[in-house]
């Protein structure tokens, strides 16, 4: 079975940030330009919070605020879960589903490490299951 650090190494790594006292506007137009659906809030290199569309969706849009006057401080979620590089993608993907979150902050002896995706746990897990599908295929036809 895999675990987040093979889907850390099989991605490009890159951890996107933004810092609490940054506008939501600044945020979006982050997410956008790097086409990710969260940033994670980091203030003085601790992780602080994240901000996800949904935060905007709900915090912002709903509420009739203007992205340009709220601070992301004030709508970010400030109860990080995460998982450990240790960690099997089965446990991310039992995470993921439980806490209902489609993002989890990657630490490693509280220091950030990286980011995980429902897509990408969602990509490695159809990746292995091909592979034992292939590997089913050639025991079937190698025994006859």
């Amino acid at each position: 079975m895999h675990t987040v650090r093979q889907i850390l190494r099989s991605k490009e790594n890159h951890i996107q940030t933004i810092e609490p006292q940054e506008t939501a506007f600044y945020a979006l137009q982050q997410m956008a330009e790097y086409n990710i659906g969260a940033l994670l809030v980091v203030e003085k290199e601790k992780l602080v919070g994240v901000f996800s569309e949904r935060d905007y969706a709900r915090k912002i849009t709903l509420k009739g605020k203007s992205s340009k006057d709220t601070f992301v401080r004030d709508i970010m979620t400030r109860e990080v879960l995460y998982i450990e590089q240790s960690a099997s993608i089965n446990d991310c993907m039992a995470l993921m589903t439980d806490k209902r979150v489609r993002h989890l902050p990657v630490l490693e002896e509280n220091k950030l490490v990286g980011i995980v995706s429902i897509g990408d746990v969602v990509k490695q897990i159809i990746s292995d299951q091909e592979f034992t599908i292939r590997q089913l295929e050639k025991y079937i036809s190698g025994a006859y």
